[in-house]
């Protein structure tokens, strides 16, 4: 199966778990059949500058984030950790996490949620 860029649907999401600003979501995959059962989501993150996604706990399932382009700031439990293009963050269950564009660059984001 190929899902085509033009098949995935774009979501504009503002003040996204309380941040700042307009994320912008390009849901590839969010049937869970699609991911045998074991996740809900995999979708680009698109973070302009000044905008983030706020704080939140993931219950039941796992979020990772793979930075595709830019720097942000990621919130590990609370603490500020710088993160570039090629890194990968791991959300576990139970934990929280929130990410931010403070740079002039767009930031861009592939987030897959799994299942616990």
């Amino acid at each position: 199966m190929i899902r085509r860029a033009d098949e995935c649907r774009v979501e504009n999401k503002e003040h996204m778990r309380g941040g700042d600003g307009t994320v912008v979501i390009t849901n590839c995959i969010t049937d869970g059949k699609e991911l045998n059962g074991k996740g809900r989501l995999f979708s680009r993150i698109t973070l302009n500058p000044g905008c983030s996604i706020g704080f939140h706990v993931h219950e039941g399932e796992s979020e990772l984030f793979y930075i595709m382009k830019g720097t942000a700031e990621y919130n590990d439990q609370g603490k500020i950790v710088e993160v570039s293009a090629g890194d990968v963050t791991i959300c576990p269950d139970g934990a929280g996490h929130g990410i931010a564009n403070r740079t002039d660059e767009v930031v861009e984001v592939m987030a897959v949620i799994v299942f616990s």
